[in-house]
C-alpha cells in the first residue's frame, strides 16, 4: 500500500513541468544514484548540465530524457558505456543540419527580435519548453 502512495506522489510531483530541477530531484525521478549522474557526466559530453550560481547542476527536461535514454542504453539493453557513446555520436550527427542558419523572427505581442540559431537544436527544444511552460502558466492566471 504504501507503495501505491509513494508512486501516486512520485506522479502528482511530476505533472507539475518545471524548467530546472536539481541533482536530488533527477536522481529520484530517474531512479539513478547521484553519485552515478555525476560519473556519466564525465563519460557522454552530450551530457552536460548547467550549474547555478551556487555551482550546484541543474537538469532541464532535455537532460533527464537523455539520462533515462542513457540508462535504456546501459541497465536495459546491456551496452556498454563506450557502446552508449557511439549510439549518442551517431544520433547526434544525424540530427546536425547541413548548413548553419540563422533567421530573424519579429513577436509583436513582445516587439522584441530575436535571433534564432537554428544549428543548434537543444536551444530551439529548450525555447520551445519555455514557450510551453508560460502558455501553461497564462492558463492559471
Amino acid at each position: 500500500m504504501f507503495l501505491t502512495q509513494f508512486f501516486i506522489k512520485s506522479m502528482r510531483d511530476l505533472s507539475i513541468k518545471k524548467l530546472y530541477y536539481s541533482i536530488s530531484e533527477v536522481s529520484k525521478i530517474t531512479d539513478i544514484e547521484q553519485y552515478v549522474l555525476r560519473y556519466w557526466e564525465t563519460e557522454f559530453e552530450q551530457l552536460n548540465p548547467q550549474k547555478n550560481r551556487a555551482g550546484n547542476r541543474i537538469y532541464t527536461n532535455k537532460d533527464i530524457r537523455l539520462l533515462l535514454y542513457i540508462k535504456e542504453l546501459l541497465r536495459e539493453k546491456k551496452y556498454t558505456i563506450e557502446g552508449a557513446k557511439k549510439i549518442l555520436e551517431d544520433y547526434e550527427q544525424d540530427k546536425k543540419p547541413a548548413i548553419e542558419i540563422k533567421e530573424k523572427k519579429s513577436h509583436p505581442e513582445t516587439d522584441i527580435l530575436v535571433e534564432v540559431d537554428k544549428s543548434n537544436p537543444s536551444v530551439k527544444e529548450d525555447l520551445e519548453e519555455i514557450k510551453d511552460f508560460l502558455k501553461h502558466l497564462l492558463t492559471k492566471l
